[in-house]
């Protein structure tokens, strides 16, 4: 791992009244139906309203956090680099990368690997693949829509299908370009593709300008997977506007969670985390700013990569970053590789040096704040407890206890800094109306944003310095530490009636959802979410998948990825599970192949 950074915060221990974890219980109020319609209706028409909600949410309070006074910077970006060799990519045809698993592996999920097989065998194209996919996918289809086409809101089908014709005359005339030549991936809404206007998984306005202006171009991320010849074959649902951790949508409707039904799948990359679980693709990318490539894929049961900020490209945002999301930790590994490559004209993306595995035989430290992990609930801090011990009896990791500072006012800033951001994002895309193509949870939201004092922001950016040089310090005095948390402290979000009509509003569940993630994105750090087991629903047919969360250094992905094989194995003592109505996509193409 790198030992010098750019944009270093520094090592600096916290105070020791910055350390102290004290829980507070939230006061906003959960609405959903016609409730919500009307409390909407009035907070969007009045700023006595809207000051009064920003205030109730305690966004005021960090800025009165103990210790925190004019001498503590401020700091808007999480922009640490670490610096060194930036290339050559790592190689993506090694071991375990390319090895599918073995038929009889319980739980067994279909992975990029399987597709390669699969194309190299002869016995489909990729062709055959997409052409499998497409009726599952489409959303233009009327009354032929696939239960599972929700995961998604659009496919350039004619694109699609050219694609996949000139990936199987590559793979006819023996001139494929890798691994990923011809593997089908999709990409978050929000997320840039040539030709499709990202539409965040708000309703589309045609009278709204924003509406009508296609992407020129792909993001980086999405741009170097085609480029290995996988095969982009649609965009991705996902909670409007990333403004909450549910995945409701009741716009573009709502991704299944094909674990039990009942759940919703997270967000808010939730056509991810839908279409992941249910076998439709191996890989999606996302975007993260508070969890949204970690929760959905800790309530599906599939792996979750957030980089380090800045690694694959840069954005617009103090805490938004873009990554994978995958079936399996080798082809969260194969994406990751592919997508953190340097782009030469991202000046903030290309100086990351290229992550590299720890050296074999390394120390292998686990950082566990036990205050923190105890706000989890109980079947959750179950398999996370089991997780650990797996993880320190049998894989060689030690684990220490740490502190961490602000974590209650930490993450009241962060989830004021993501709304105050998503406001200014708002009045981009429609200054006339900044409100109307929104739902009525998010004009609450979005108009209480408008309201934050700029000194409560540069408090927000005080308290991001604080926890980033408190890390800094953690880490030199355990270089290889990954702190290690449940993904949620919940094993899943239950769908309640009246829901689905207009979409609902929890903020108290919102806060507790997002109790582990905030820190990653604050703090500029990578995190790994990893299914780490399966609890009982209270409510509809069938378990909920628990996550654990590995939290590492700036630019230490591999070391991450390392760890999410460990975890991987502690998954396969127990085995994983599918879900019930999980796809087969490989057996439906090599159907038609025959």
């Amino acid at each position: 791992m790198a030992d010098k950074f750019a944009n270093y915060p520094g090592a600096k221990e916290a105070p020791a009244a910055a350390l102290e974890y004290h829980h507070e219980e939230d006061h906003n109020p959960p609405l959903r139906g016609w409730p919500l319609v009307i409390a909407s209706t009035l907070l969007s028409n009045s700023s006595v309203l809207q000051k009064w909600l920003w205030n109730n949410a305690k966004f005021g309070q960090p800025k009165h956090a103990p210790g925190l006074d004019s001498s503590v910077p401020w700091r808007v970006k999480p922009d640490v680099a670490p610096l060194g060799e930036t290339g050559p990519m790592l190689p993506l045809e090694e071991g375990y990368l390319v090895t599918p698993k073995s038929a009889d592996c319980k739980g067994r999920f279909n992975s990029i690997a399987d597709y390669h097989e699969l194309y190299k065998s002869g016995q489909a194209t990729p062709l055959d693949v997409v052409e499998a996919l497409l009726p599952l996918i489409r959303r233009d289809v009327g009354d032929e829509e696939s239960k599972y086409a929700v995961a998604f809101i659009e496919s350039n089908v004619d694109e699609v299908l050219q694609h996949a014709r000139e990936s199987t005359e590559r793979w006819k005339e023996g001139k494929q370009l890798g691994i990923l030549d011809g593997v089908p991936f999709g990409v978050k809404a929000d997320t840039e593709v040539k030709g499709y206007v990202s539409t965040m998984g708000m309703k589309v306005d045609k009278t709204v300008a924003y509406f009508n202006k296609p992407e020129p171009e792909t993001c980086w991320p999405a741009l170097k997977m085609q480029e290995q010849g996988a095969i982009m074959v649609g965009k991705m649902n996902q909670h409007e506007i990333g403004m909450d951790t549910t995945g409701c949508n009741p716009v573009t409707g709502t991704a299944t969670n094909w674990y039990n039904t009942r759940y919703f799948p997270g967000g808010s990359s939730s056509g991810a985390g839908s279409g992941l679980c249910a076998g439709l693709v191996p890989v999606a990318i996302g975007t993260d700013a508070g969890g949204s490539m970690r929760i959905p894929p800790a309530f599906c049961g599939v792996y979750g990569l957030k980089p380090t900020f800045n690694r694959t490209c840069s954005r617009a945002t103090s805490m938004c970053v873009v990554g994978p999301m995958t079936s399996t930790v080798a082809d969260l590994t194969i994406a990751y590789r592919v997508m953190s490559q340097p782009n030469p004209s991202d000046p903030g993306q290309n100086l990351l040096c290229l992550s590299v595995p720890p050296s074999p035989g390394s120390k292998k430290t686990l950082g566990i704040c036990r205050a923190w992990i105890a706000r989890a609930d109980p079947d959750v801090l179950k398999v996370f407890s089991s997780c650990v011990e797996y993880l320190t009896t049998v894989k060689g990791y030690t684990a220490v206890d740490i502190s961490l500072p602000y974590l209650r006012e930490g993450q009241l800033a962060h989830a004021a800094t993501c709304l105050t951001e998503a406001a200014t994002e708002a009045f981009a895309r429609n200054p006339s109306n900044y409100l109307a193509p929104l739902n009525h949870a998010n004009r609450m939201l979005v108009s209480a944003a408008t309201h934050t004092p700029a000194t409560d922001y540069l408090s927000y950016g005080q308290i991001r310095h604080v926890i980033m040089a408190h890390l800094a310090w953690l880490w030199e005095q355990h270089p290889d530490m990954i702190v290690l948390t449940p993904t949620t402290p919940i094993a899943g979000w239950k769908i309640c009636d009246g829901d689905e009509a207009y979409g609902c509003s929890d903020g108290n569940l919102s806060i507790k959802n997002m109790t582990f993630a905030w820190v990653a994105n604050t703090s500029g750090c990578p995190a790994v979410t990893c299914p780490g087991g399966y609890v009982e629903a209270e409510q509809g047919e069938g378990v909920l998948p628990v996550g654990v969360m590995g939290m590492g250094k700036w630019g230490a992905e591999e070391q991450l990825l390392g760890f999410a094989r460990d975890v991987e194995g502690f998954l396969e003592v127990e085995g994983r599970r599918r879900p019930k109505e999980w796809v087969d996509v490989v057996g439906l193409a090599r159907g038609k192949g025959e």
